[in-house]
Formats: structure tokens, C-alpha cells, sequence
């Protein structure tokens, strides 16, 4: 599982750069112009070809996704890191997916400049990630009682393809040379002739739309340069103490606080506060998640009501150690009484945003919810409906392996983060 690279040039000065998928903020090493990565909704791409240059191209789009998959089972709860890719327009002419060809090849972004004709998406997401889900049942050892994918990266791709009639190996039955599909990026014909009645302008189509926007890293508020890492969904501004979050069209300002820490080789990672409404079961205070976890705790009226709040890692992860994390901070409640705005110290960049942490929230509810034996009754019909999002940055003792947190008895092998 790795993170696809992507040719790019500089808008300043039209240096050639190599991105990873992941990566937000875009630094020239020519003329050191920073910029940020914006996205209307999610990335559009295309593989390269080497189509002959006489070819009219022909664009078919494919929804690509990776992320965390949580299969909850009535005695426990699976869970792998899944890469895939599926049709965005549904036809039996075209490759169901990309393959391995989004990690193997460089993509590039599209533009409203490129040549060629490009089919539109006709398969809402909400479908594909039915299908998905779909595909994964069959390897499970029970039906499970709820999926959850939590997406790490979100795009649209566009493979490259061109109508041909010249002759091939498997042509010879044929009265006539069939009309085929090649594929742009071999050059090579698809296996089946495309059938006499193949219209191509039944298929939706239309120009390129711009996949990306690129606008400075200033503070919206003060004019100072922000701060973060390349792969960062957060912006810090040190000048006036603000943090900022890519919006649809522009930096969107973010509420944010932070747990103090002590000590030396403190580095503050970052998490996600959410405060949401569950159906089903009572869960409103810290006395409820008492007696629906069954801790080990005696309840004091007057300190043991503040109200409930789901935790979970704003980083990618791996799954079994996400799940860990966001059920020891659940669990341990930390205070309310937190600190706002940035910490003075090194924090780990924000790159899981909070969709993804609100995706996750019902496999945390499940994991640890007592007793187990009424989980397949009540998981099913539970709705957790998010409320208030509140990022906070928690403080972790470097150790030599290991970040460490010892209050909430949490750590995490520094490998994991790489």
C-alpha cells in the first residue's frame, strides 16, 4: 500500500516537481514559492499513454480510494487497510478497475487544457462504496453486523483509451476487422471487439474539469506565512496563534485546543473531539459511558457528569492501532477543562480529517460496548449522528521507539508513523 506519485510544475516558475499522493503543501526548490493543494471536492487525475499521435483519446473515469475497512462481527471486529478502484461510469466494454497502475505509474492532474474526450462519472459514490463492501462479505467467517470504511485518499481517475479497427491474432473468425477499444497506455487491444451497436455518444461525456487550485500559504488573518508539514490538512500561524483548514474555495479557520504537557521530548499529537447524538442506547455523560463500557469506576453525582465526547487520531495509522487509540481516549475521557489554541512545542501534522474520524465512530462505540451478547441486536439500529467537531493537540513523551502517554495509558511505535 503506497501512496501514488504525481508529475507537477511550479506555478511560479514552472519547475518540474514529483508529488506524493498525500501531499498538500508544495514547496519549489527553485524559487521557493509555497503553495497549498486545493481541491473543490476531490483530486482529478489521469494516467499517461502512448498513444500514436493521429488517435482521437478517449477518457474513462474510475473512483480510487484507500483507507481503513472495519468489518464488526458479533464477537469481535476485523479490520485491513484496502487500496481499490471501480468503474465511476458503468459498461462492460472497459476494465472494471485501474489496477496496480495508480501506485506503478506518475499521474498528472487534470486540466481544462488536455485533448481528448472525457466520459463523465455516472456512479454516484454512495454506490461504489455499496459494491465495494460487497466484495469484501465473501472473506468475512459470519455476516457482518456493520462496515465502516474509513477513507484515507479520495480521487477520480482517467484512463486512457482509443478506438481501432486494424487487424489482430484473434481477428480471424471475422468476416470484417472488429472495432476495438486499445488500451492508451500499452497500446494493446482489449480482449472482446466492441459489438456493432456500440454508440459512443450515449455515454455522458464532456471537457475536462480542473482538478486542483493552488493559493498562497498566508494567514487569511494577519498576512504571515503558515506553517506545517507537506502532507498536512492543517496550517498553523504562529504570528497571530490562528489554525487553518483547507475549505472548498479558501483556508476556512479551525477551532482548536491542546492538553498541556510537561517535561522533555514532548511531542503534541493531534486528535479529534466529537460530540454526536446516539440512537438506541443512552449516551450522553461520562455516567453513561460508565455503565454502557461496564468500567470499573464509582460514580460521584457531582464530578462524574460532564458531558460524552468520541476521541479519535487525526493521523493515518494502521487500522488495529487506530482503533486502539480511539477507544483508550474515549475510555479515559480526558478533562474539559483544555487549553485553547496551538501548543509551544512539536506537533504531529493533521492528516486524517474529521469525515474520516466521524466515519469511525460507531466501530469505537462497538468495541467497547458491554455486555457483548446484546451488540447484534442493538449495533444494527444505532445511528450516531456528529454534532461538534474540536481538534486537540495531546501531549506524548518521546522515547526512543515509542511516543508514550502515560495518563491515558497510550503509545505508539514511532515506525508507524513514517
Amino acid at each position: 500500500m503506497t501512496d501514488f506519485l504525481i508529475e507537477h510544475e511550479c506555478p511560479q516558475c514552472g519547475a518540474p516537481a514529483i508529488l506524493e499522493e498525500t501531499d498538500r503543501l508544495i514547496s519549489c526548490e527553485y524559487c521557493r514559492v509555497r503553495s497549498y493543494l486545493l481541491a473543490k471536492d476531490h483530486f482529478r487525475l489521469m494516467l499517461p499513454h502512448s498513444a500514436p499521435v493521429h488517435k482521437a483519446l478517449l477518457f474513462f473515469p474510475y473512483w480510487r480510494s484507500r483507507g481503513m475497512l472495519f468489518s464488526c462481527l458479533s464477537h469481535e471486529i476485523r479490520h485491513k487497510v484496502v487500496d481499490f478502484s471501480h468503474q465511476a461510469a458503468e459498461s462492460r466494454h472497459f476494465p472494471v478497475s485501474v489496477g496496480l497502475r495508480s501506485q506503478a505509474m506518475r499521474l498528472r492532474f487534470l486540466s481544462p487544457e488536455t485533448e481528448g474526450h472525457f466520459l463523465k462519472p455516472t456512479l454516484g459514490v454512495r454506490e461504489v462504496m455499496r459494491l465495494f463492501r460487497e466484495r469484501f462479505k465473501s472473506s468475512l467467517p459470519e455476516p457482518a453486523l456493520e462496515q465502516m470504511f474509513v477513507s484515507e485518499t479520495f480521487s477520480l481517475i482517467y484512463s486512457p483509451f482509443y478506438m481501432d479497427q486494424k487487424p489482430t491474432e484473434d481477428d480471424s473468425q471475422f468476416a470484417a476487422y472488429p472495432l476495438r477499444l486499445y488500451d492508451a497506455i500499452l497500446n494493446s487491444p482489449l480482449p472482446s471487439p466492441l459489438p456493432a451497436d456500440f454508440d459512443l455518444s450515449l455515454f455522458p461525456a464532456g471537457p475536462p474539469e480542473q482538478g486542483i487550485r493552488l493559493i498562497p500559504t498566508l494567514c487569511p488573518a494577519c498576512g504571515w506565512d503558515m506553517e506545517g508539514k507537506r502532507d498536512t490538512l492543517v496550517l498553523s500561524c504562529k504570528n497571530c496563534d490562528s489554525i487553518w483548514t483547507a475549505g472548498r474555495e479558501r483556508f476556512e479557520r479551525l477551532t482548536a485546543a491542546h492538553i498541556p504537557g510537561t517535561g522533555e521530548g514532548i511531542r503534541y499529537m493531534p486528535f479529534w473531539r466529537v460530540k454526536a447524538n446516539v440512537s438506541e442506547i443512552k449516551l450522553n455523560s461520562y455516567a453513561d459511558l460508565v455503565r454502557v463500557a461496564n468500567l470499573p469506576k464509582v460514580l460521584r453525582t457531582n464530578r462524574d457528569t460532564p458531558e460524552f465526547c468520541f476521541w479519535a487520531p487525526g493521523f493515518r495509522i494502521r487500522p488495529r492501532i487506530f482503533l486502539n487509540l480511539s477507544r483508550n481516549m474515549t475510555l479515559s475521557h480526558p478533562p474539559e477543562n483544555l487549553i485553547p489554541g496551538h501548543p509551544d512545542g512539536r506537533c504531529g501534522p493533521v492528516t486524517l480529517p474529521a469525515t474520516a474520524a466521524a466515519r469511525s465512530l460507531k466501530v469505537c462505540l462497538a468495541s467497547f460496548m458491554k455486555p457483548r451478547k446484546r451488540i447484534p441486536e442493538l449495533l444494527p439500529k444505532i445511528k450516531i449522528r456528529p454534532k461538534e467537531f474540536l481538534l486537540v493537540y495531546v501531549p506524548f513523551q518521546e522515547k526512543h521507539h515509542e511516543l508514550v502517554q502515560p495518563e491515558f495509558q497510550l503509545a505508539v511505535h514511532q515506525n508507524m508513523l513514517r
